[in-house]
């Protein structure tokens, strides 16, 4: 995500509007926010920020490849000759209305909801011999960020010593998962392309190793559209349950990449290497119906009685002996597990070099301009 700059600055304090004190305190407010404002705001921020401290826009556009520097560049040299003075209490401006609705929101929030606040994008909660990991970015459709990608790891390590019976992995609103946020591909640090790639691929890596390792009953409740990562790692699920709602849809080739998840060698296993074609190579997407025929979705149910009907049959489930289960589900790992974490493996230093080509490049910033249009 953009970081906005909270240098020591040197204004003139003749400057009417907001003195240089009020500057200060509102780039000291923007570091207490408790929730991400959001990248339109960030560069908004950033871009008032470098108007009031330096004036107009004064450095060459970045390259077409550097995303995240090239949108903040056109969001500074947007504001034109505006007065440093106005952007300065413009910025003012903007940090006082989100440290307003920042603190009304946490403040409607109940204690009860405040028991796992360690993780701020999943809410993890125990009952009834089940533990839930929710993906919680319900505005964003669960678009997996760097930071879910840790946090599901780390709930899965805490379930993993928990004293529950199943796992579960579901999504708040009305997507399981949108995949990836393409939001992780701009995000290029200093040390430069081939570094976030590289780091990207370990994160994959570990991420789809912990689903590989995970030694418990490890149940998908696929509550809406499921897109990219969240659709090839069902294949290392033990169950997976669908609404009827849902459709899977892995992308790759529209985006100049391949699959990952273990799915080129899960999906063939499971529905035929015909069909995996379809999915992984064209970019299907399937509806719920269609991956129940193939074998990727366990059951289906009605939308309006998916939740009441899933959780009681998970209920039910979760009484079952505790070690039984724990061991069936290791046997059947066992088997194939070595293999598992060789694909993974390959798929992650495969999709290292696709992130670096030009193709993949191409098809992301493509992507972008589309849903800019849109």
């Amino acid at each position: 995500s953009l970081k906005v700059p909270a240098l020591q600055l040197h204004v003139s304090k003749t400057a009417m509007g907001a003195s240089q004190k009020d500057f200060e305190n509102a780039m000291n407010q923007v570091k207490l926010l408790k929730e991400d404002p959001g990248n339109e705001v960030k560069l908004k921020l950033y871009a008032l920020y470098k108007q009031a401290t330096e004036g107009p826009c004064n450095t060459p556009k970045p390259g077409v490849f550097d995303l995240i520097n090239k949108a903040k560049w056109e969001a500074w040299n947007a504001l034109g000759s505006l007065p440093k003075e106005t952007a300065r209490q413009n910025y003012v401006d903007l940090v006082s209305g989100l440290s307003s609705s920042s603190d009304s929101s946490s403040q409607a929030k109940p204690e009860a909801d405040r028991k796992q606040a360690e993780y701020e994008t999943v809410v993890m909660t125990s009952e009834d011999g089940i533990t839930k990991i929710m993906l919680n970015r319900p505005a964003k459709k669960n678009a997996l960020t760097e930071q879910m990608y840790q946090e599901i790891m780390l709930a899965l390590e805490a379930a993993s010593k928990d004293d529950s019976t199943i796992t579960v992995l579901t999504g708040n609103g009305d997507y399981y998962s949108s995949g990836n946020d393409l939001t992780n591909f701009t995000n290029i640090p200093p040390e430069g392309v081939e570094a976030k790639a590289k780091n990207s691929a370990i994160l994959l890596r570990n991420f789809v190793g912990s689903f590989i390792d995970f030694p418990k009953p490890l149940v998908a409740v696929v509550n809406g559209p499921a897109v990219g990562i969240s659709v090839t790692v069902l294949g290392l699920f033990d169950l997976v349950y669908a609404t009827d709602r849902a459709t899977f849809h892995t992308p790759f080739s529209h985006l100049g990449q391949t699959p990952e998840g273990c799915s080129s060698y899960t999906f063939p296993k499971i529905m035929g290497p015909a069909k995996a074609a379809e999915m992984l190579i064209f970019g299907k997407k399937l509806t719920a119906g269609e991956a129940y025929a193939q074998g990727l979705v366990t059951e289906v149910f009605p939308d309006s009685t998916f939740q009441k009907e899933v959780w009681t049959r998970l209920k039910a489930y979760s009484k079952l002996p505790q070690n039984a289960l724990r061991i069936s589900k290791q046997i059947i790992r066992s088997q194939e597990k070595e293999k598992l974490h060789a694909v993974n493996a390959k798929e992650s230093s495969i999709l290292q070099e696709r992130w670096l080509s030009s193709e993949c490049m191409n098809a992301i910033m493509n992507f972008f301009s589309q849903k800019a249009k849109l």
